[in-house]
């Protein structure tokens, strides 16, 4: 069922030379046809020259954002990806938004409930051909509404990624679902802000902008026990304090952590004083590298 309505993918390749901050590197634009669609995604062609049989990491934008958009806020990620052989791809929502689990969402990808998984499975395959990619080393980083993208690649691709990590996103509510979830479990770690009022930490009804309603969410608390239930935790997690590198932003980070042997490892970043936004204590993005990183070490 979950590829059931994709159709034969094809490939449009063209290039766009794209200057970044730090070095004149250039940016490749490409896309894959899915279901009459051509769904773009961008990739730095500097990354390509310095990995062999490399893994993959999507870099998954918010509501209303596009994938070029996510390049420079992923720049420090991207560079330590690169040592780690790690290939880090920035694919466009449809229209600027995701066809994610939230049914309540009026965004044309959900309205017209197109085909997410036939698009990131058509991607793989493109990377696959062109740079021999290591299917067992996919994952994916989103923000926002790219952290509910996240969250449905856990949901209904579970042998496809094999972590993800939300940023300021909490699960839909039980109401507010339109997934079904495969019941596999696999490692998350969550990254929210406890004065959140866009996602809020206590769940409760997400509003975007003019009064985008995008319904009801989980609270933080109630999403991660969701991932650690479902990889049998019993139990507290263990908590430490991360150092306040930057004592002026008003915000502290808690790390909430279920590991043991043989389970994946679900973790919760609790910005305790963040807003919808990353905090300055942490690189959020070479946090997920570093979880990324573990869950291949396991």
């Amino acid at each position: 069922m979950l590829y059931a309505r994709m159709l034969k993918v094809t490939f449009l390749f063209f290039l766009v030379g794209l200057g970044l901050s730090s070095a004149s590197a250039e940016v490749i634009s490409d896309s894959v046809l899915i279901e009459g669609h051509y769904r773009s995604f961008h990739y730095n062609n500097v990354s390509v020259a310095s990995v062999k049989r490399p893994g993959l990491i999507f870099v998954l934008h918010g509501s209303g954002g596009n994938g070029q958009g996510q390049i420079k806020s992923a720049a420090k990620m991207e560079q330590q990806a690169n040592a780690e052989n790690m290939l880090v791809v920035y694919p466009d929502g449809y229209k600027r938004y995701w066809n994610e689990c939230r049914k309540a969402s009026p965004a044309e990808a959900n309205v017209e409930n197109v085909n997410e998984q036939a698009f990131f499975e058509g991607m793989i395959q493109y990377f696959e051909k062109r740079y021999n990619v290591d299917r067992s080393h996919v994952f994916a980083v989103g923000t926002s509404g790219g952290g509910h993208m996240a969250y449905k690649l856990a949901l209904t691709m579970p042998r496809t990624f094999r972590a993800i990590t939300a940023i300021i996103a909490n699960l839909p509510d039980t109401t507010n679902m339109d997934c079904t979830p495969s019941g596999k479990a696999v490692p998350v770690m969550i990254v929210n802000g406890t004065l959140d009022k866009t996602n809020p930490y206590e769940g409760g009804v997400v509003v975007l902008g003019k009064n985008m309603t995008m319904g009801a969410v989980r609270s933080t608390d109630r999403t991660l026990a969701y991932w650690a239930d479902l990889a049998r935790y019993k139990g507290k997690p263990t908590q430490e304090n991360l150092p306040d590198t930057d004592p002026t932003d008003g915000k502290t980070i808690e790390r909430y952590t279920y590991k043991e042997k043989g389970k994946p490892e679900i973790v919760l970043l609790k910005v305790i004083g963040g807003k919808h936004d990353y905090p300055n204590d942490i690189d959020v993005h070479v946090e997920a590298l570093r979880f990324f990183m573990r869950q291949i070490g396991r």
